[in-house]
């Protein structure tokens, strides 16, 4: 046992520095005395990749779903992510395959690999936007919703030009993301990944508290076990959940490249269902805490509800807390997802040119650039549910389960057993089905809207 995990070790040391046909990799340029990413740090990485500002909407999918199904629903969607990263995994070992993009390519050639990259760049682009806009409305506030809830810190200094939320995404996009986007191995992120899982779960016990002491003291109502159907636009209403509760597990673009800098390569599965386990089981609480707490009142991006009295005693304390806790959080997420981003915006569109990390300058320009669209993106979109629905019922339903059914379909080594074979019909018809319907209903929603303001 203990000569293989040797040979292990020795084998991740000796591999070689990725080409320009596997662009989703970085070329390892680590100095001698990194010996391999440890279990733990592992863990936090792929958690910090699939926790992010999907929880902030999961309280409203129980809105749209009811407690329930909902509750259900992510259970099943966690079940599911987990199934198409094992095969994923299994393909790129048969294809010695080293990333997403190496996998894709081996079983569409270069169609393929370019159709994840852009649906990469679409996804994590969108998640980045999504996670800008949650901090402009922790620190800024929002009216998206039509009702204005003030930020942290206008609730602190009042309404000045300083805390407005263009200014304020402008300095955290220079003082914060910056910094962090600059690191050249992910690796280098679990600190920040650890602290950044920690606040997730620092949100999640003070919401529970809330929840817990308002249910003593009796202000807290039972929510719907079930979803409010009433006509057939109802129905279709309950695929908009789908793209959120896709997004919230996506982590396939980070898989290859947490394993890659595995001590121990035989690791990355028990690391995948650890991180599973882990923000599902945060994800189920958040759900039912948040929703609970607030019922049919939860807002699109719940944050933005804690901004009044909540009838306990230091209420506006708690309530800052609980958003700087988890504005803090999606600061640290930030660079995990960029470091895919920078890495497969390169590959697209410069695969024959000499590694990313080995070039400072295009490193930085490209650096720059996707930091620019985030923060012009993030004070032009409304609010997080539209940038959701937008990602997750396109890229990264792609991404998270049409991707690996296809390959697995292809079977390209003929490993695929007739269980694969079953498994990802499934996947890839459910997929499409319920992001059609999704896409359908919040475009007839839009529609609808816009004809009633009109009239």
């Amino acid at each position: 046992m203990t000569t293989d995990k040797k040979e292990t070790k020795n084998t991740r040391k000796s591999k070689q520095p990725i080409n320009e046909k596997s662009p989703l990799l970085p070329e390892k340029h680590a100095s001698e005395e990194f010996k391999g990413a440890p279990f733990a740090g592992a863990v936090f990485n792929l958690s910090t990749s699939i926790i992010g500002a999907g929880i902030m909407a999961l309280p409203t999918t129980m809105k749209v779903l009811g407690l329930g199904l909902g509750l259900g629903m992510i259970v099943f969607v966690a079940v599911l992510t987990e199934a198409s990263l094992a095969m994923l995994l299994r393909f790129s070992r048969v294809g010695k395959s080293e990333s997403y993009g190496e996998v894709m390519g081996d079983a569409f050639g270069v169609v393929g690999r370019r159709l994840l990259q852009i649906c990469i760049l679409l996804n994590n682009v969108g998640t980045l936007i999504v996670y800008m806009i949650i901090i402009g409305d922790v620190l800024s506030g929002t009216s998206s919703s039509g009702v204005h809830h003030a930020g942290v810190l206008e609730g602190w200094f009042g309404e000045q030009w300083w805390n407005s939320r263009t200014f304020v995404l402008l300095v955290t996009t220079i003082v914060v993301f910056a910094p962090l986007a600059c690191f050249k191995r992910i690796d280098s992120l679990r600190h920040t990944s650890a602290l950044a899982v920690a606040l997730a779960i620092v949100f999640l016990i003070i919401t529970a508290g809330i929840t817990i002491l308002k249910l003593f003291n009796g202000s807290v109502a039972m929510p719907r076990l079930l979803p409010k159907v009433t006509d057939i636009t109802s129905i279709w209403g309950l695929f908009t959940a789908v793209p959120v509760l896709v997004t919230a597990f996506i982590c396939h673009f980070n898989v290859h490249t947490i394993d890659n800098e595995l001590e121990d390569s035989s690791l990355i599965q028990p690391v995948v269902k650890t991180s599973l386990a882990l923000c599902s089981f945060i994800y189920i609480l958040t759900s039912f805490f948040g929703f609970l707490l607030f019922g049919d009142s939860t807002l699109d991006d719940i944050l933005a509800n804690f901004d009044t009295n909540l009838g306990i005693p230091y209420s506006f304390l708690l309530n800052d807390v609980v958003r700087i806790s988890y504005a803090l959080h999606l600061m640290l997420v930030f660079p995990i997802l960029f470091y895919p981003l920078r890495l497969n915006l390169d590959g697209l569109f410069f695969p024959a040119a000499r590694s990313l990390v080995a070039n400072n300058v295009r490193f930085g320009l490209i650096s720059i650039g996707l930091l620019l669209l985030v923060f012009l993106g993030a004070n032009f979109i409304p609010n997080i549910w539209y940038a959701f629905q937008f990602t997750g019922a396109t890229a990264t339903v792609c991404i998270g389960f049409i991707f690996p059914a296809a390959i697995a379909l292809r079977d390209p080594h003929a490993i695929a057993t007739k269980k694969d074979k079953i498994l990802s019909v499934f996947m890839v018809a459910l997929a499409v089905f319920s992001n059609l319907v999704a896409i359908y209903s919040d475009a007839y929603t839009i529609f609808k809207k816009n004809v009633n303001t009109n009239a």
